[in-house]
């Protein structure tokens, strides 16, 4: 359990749970089925009201799947450059939003009218990002490392399940539009 190590994961159930995400998504047969482990998984893993799973997708955001409290963005397409997901995508590390009502890359007129007053965005597939996995919350709060390394595992597991099932094989984030220091 390497990767686990990496991530600063210490515990034995910390390590457990990420190892059971990591062969359930890997078994997954459709696409449909690693988006419905990785939210379900994300949203457990952190205790979150909410998680999605998003796709890049010809320079917009594509928030293929959720699982929250009350509906969000499920089906629907953002630019990357304003975008909290396409904001990890393009610097290739977590957005941790502790306030969404102050932190200016939030857009607010999408935000305001949810539940979500904090999240943790991390990218799916390291320096060329093909997606992002997100966790909310009602509430503000800081976002324990813990908790992203615990998303990072999970993004690090679904992206070779994404790779396989995605059309394809995914649409990694061009270059052009990275973060120079997370060119691949």
């Amino acid at each position: 359990m390497d990767a686990a190590r990496k991530l600063g994961l210490s515990t034995v159930a910390d390590k457990a749970l990420l190892a059971q995400a990591q062969e359930r998504v890997a078994r997954a047969e459709t696409l449909e089925q690693v988006q419905h482990i990785v939210r379900a998984t994300a949203r457990s893993l952190v205790d979150a009201q909410g998680a999605t799973v998003v796709l890049y997708e010809d320079g917009r955001c594509f928030y293929a799947d959720e699982d929250a409290v009350s509906p969000l963005w499920k089906g629907q397409r953002f630019p990357v450059q304003q975008c909290i997901s396409g904001w990890a995508m393009i610097h290739g590390e977590p957005a941790i939003v502790v306030d969404s009502t102050v932190d200016e890359r939030i857009p607010q007129e999408i935000y305001r009218p949810t539940f979500v007053r904090s999240l943790a965005m991390v990218p799916i597939g390291g320096a060329a990002p093909i997606g992002a996995i997100g966790a909310y919350w009602s509430v503000p709060r800081a976002i324990p490392q813990r908790e992203v390394a615990l998303l990072m595992g999970l993004a690090a597991a679904a992206y070779p399940a994404l790779r396989r099932l995605l059309p394809g094989g995914g649409t990694p984030l061009p270059v052009d539009l990275r973060e120079p220091s997370h060119h691949a």
